[in-house]
C-alpha cells in the first residue's frame, strides 16, 4: 500500500468517527459526569441491575462507538433498542444530559451500519412509510378495524383460538384495543367547531395518525372541550404523523420530511396554538427546532411551530374553568413519560382532575415510572414490557381507585392492558383525561 492509499484511508477513518460523533452529539455525551442519579429513575436498569441497561452504562457505550473503541454489534444494538426511552434520566439528570436526543442518534447510527432482515425492513416500510405518513390510509385502516370489530370476526378469532397463532405481544394488545369510530361518525366530523360563551383564541386540533384510528372519540372530546373553555377548534388541513416513532426507530431523515409538512400546514392554519392530546406526539411536535439544528431553511420556521405547540392539559390549565358537574369517582393518574419528562407537565393534569366536583383524587406511587408501553416497545420487547407493567399494576391496585387516568393513547392502551391481566376489569377502567374532563362538562 502506497503512502497515498495509507493517507485516504486515514482520512476516511477520521472523517468516518468525526460523522459518528456529530450524529452521536457527542458533545453531550462528554457532559455526563457519570454521577448514577439516573440510574435508579431507569425502568430497565431497575428491573435487571446491569449497567450496559442503564442511561449512563449506554453513554459509555455511545462515547466508545463515537470514540472508535467499540464496533456497532449486536450487543450494541439490542442495549440501545431496550431502552424505552422514557426520559426519565434526563429529570434525574443534574447536568441536564439530553438523552431523549442521545439515544434517537445512537439508533440512527445502527440502523445506518447494521443491515436489517427482510422481514423488518418489509414492516418497517409498511407501517412507517406506506401507512402512519398518510392520513387516509389510516381512516381506510379504522374502517377495516371497525369491520373485523362489528363484524363478528373479532368474537370468532377470539373465540376460535386464532389469535393465539400471532406473537403474545400482538394477541394481548389486541384485547386492549377499544371499539373505534364507525365510518359515518368519522366524516359527519366538522372542521371547525365554534367557541361556546366568550371566545379566547382559536386552536389547530393536532389528530394525530394512530391516536385518530383508535382514539377518535377521544380527538372529538377534546375539540369539545376546548370549545367549553371558548376556544375555536380548527381541524386544519395537510397535517400528518409526528414524526416520533421514526425519530425513536434511528430514521431522523423521514422524521424531519413529516415534520416540514405539519410545520407548513401549521403555517397556512392561520392559528394562535396547536394543541395535541397526546404526550409522545406533543414531546415530538415541541422538539423540531432540534430536529433542524443548522439548517438555514427550517430552523427559523420550526421554532416558530414550536412556541405555538400546547398540550391540551397545558392550555386548559390556564383558561377559566367552564361549569362542570359532579363525578363521584376515586382517581388516579399515570403520568406519560413524554408528557412529565420530555415537555415537563406534571401538574397541570392532577389540577384539572381535582378541580372537577365530587372526584376523590389520589396519587399513584411512582406515577412518572414508565407503564411499559413505549410507543411499540410492548410489541418489540414484549416481556420486559409486561414486566415493567405488572409492577406498575401492583401501585395501581393499592390505590383502590375506579378510574386510572392517562394522558397518551400507547400508555391508555398498555393501562388497559394492565388491568386486563391484573384481573380488575371490575373494579377500574383505564380513561384519557379528555374523556373524564368532556364527561364533567358535558
Amino acid at each position: 500500500m502506497t503512502g497515498a492509499h495509507i493517507a485516504n484511508a486515514v482520512s476516511d477513518a477520521r472523517n468516518g468517527i468525526l460523522e459518528l460523533m456529530e450524529t452521536m452529539h457527542y458533545d453531550e455525551i462528554m457532559n455526563c459526569m457519570r454521577c448514577g442519579f439516573c440510574l435508579p429513575a431507569c425502568p430497565t436498569y431497575r428491573e435487571t441491575g446491569k449497567e450496559t441497561a442503564s442511561p449512563r452504562g449506554r453513554i459509555a457505550m455511545m462515547k466508545a462507538v463515537a470514540n472508535g473503541q467499540l464496533e456497532i454489534s449486536e450487543k450494541f444494538d439490542s442495549d440501545m433498542y431496550l431502552c424505552l426511552g422514557c426520559r426519565a434520566c434526563e429529570s434525574a439528570c443534574p447536568a441536564g444530559v439530553p438523552y431523549g436526543t442521545l439515544i434517537e442518534g445512537a439508533r440512527e447510527v445502527v440502523e445506518t451500519h447494521r443491515p436489517r432482515p427482510l422481514v423488518t425492513r418489509f414492516v418497517r416500510n409498511l407501517t412507517m412509510k406506506q401507512l402512519f405518513p398518510h392520513p387516509k390510509r389510516m381512516e381506510k385502516l379504522g374502517t377495516l378495524l371497525y369491520f373485523y370489530q362489528k363484524s363478528g370476526l373479532r368474537t370468532l378469532a377470539r373465540k376460535s383460538g386464532i389469535m393465539n397463532l400471532f406473537p403474545k405481544s400482538m394477541s394481548e394488545m389486541e384485547k386492549a384495543v377499544p371499539d373505534v369510530a364507525s365510518p359515518s361518525e368519522r366524516k359527519q366530523r366538522k372542521d371547525f367547531l365554534p367557541a361556546k360563551g366568550e371566545k379566547r383564541m382559536t386552536v389547530g386540533l393536532f389528530k394525530g395518525c394512530v391516536m385518530d384510528v383508535m382514539f377518535f372519540d377521544t380527538n372529538e372530546a377534546t375539540a369539545k372541550l376546548l370549545s367549553a373553555f371558548g376556544c375555536d377548534v380548527v381541524y386544519f388541513e395537510g397535517q400528518t404523523c409526528c414524526g416520533a416513532l421514526h425519530a425513536h426507530a434511528g430514521d431522523k431523515n423521514a422524521a424531519r420530511e413529516l415534520a416540514k409538512q405539519n410545520i407548513e400546514a401549521f403555517e397556512r392554519a392561520g392559528i394562535d396554538a396547536m394543541v395535541n392530546n397526546a404526550g409522545g406526539c406533543g414531546a415530538a411536535l415541541k422538539e423540531y427546532h432540534h430536529w433542524f439544528h443548522g439548517d438555514p431553511e427550517w430552523e427559523a420556521r420550526a421554532k416558530k411551530f414550536v412556541d405555538a405547540q400546547r398540550d391540551v392539559n397545558e392550555l386548559l390549565a390556564t383558561l377559566p374553568l367552564p361549569k362542570m358537574r359532579s363525578l363521584p369517582y376515586r382517581v388516579t393518574y399515570q403520568d406519560s413519560c413524554h408528557l412529565a419528562h420530555g415537555q415537563k407537565i406534571r401538574l397541570q393534569p392532577r389540577e384539572l382532575l381535582k378541580s372537577i366536583p365530587g372526584v376523590e383524587y389520589v396519587e399513584l406511587p411512582e406515577a412518572d415510572r414508565c407503564c411499559g408501553s413505549a410507543g411499540i416497545y410492548n410489541i418489540t420487547n414484549f416481556d420486559m414490557s409486561m414486566q415493567i407493567l405488572d409492577g406498575k399494576m401492583k401501585h395501581v391496585e393499592g390505590t383502590k381507585a375506579a378510574v386510572v387516568v392517562t394522558s397518551n393513547p400507547g400508555c391508555l392502551l398498555q393501562m388497559r392492558a394492565g388491568i386486563k391481566r391484573a384481573g380488575l376489569e371490575d373494579k377500574m377502567k383505564a380513561v384519557h383525561i379528555a374523556d373524564l374532563l368532556y364527561e364533567a362538562v358535558e
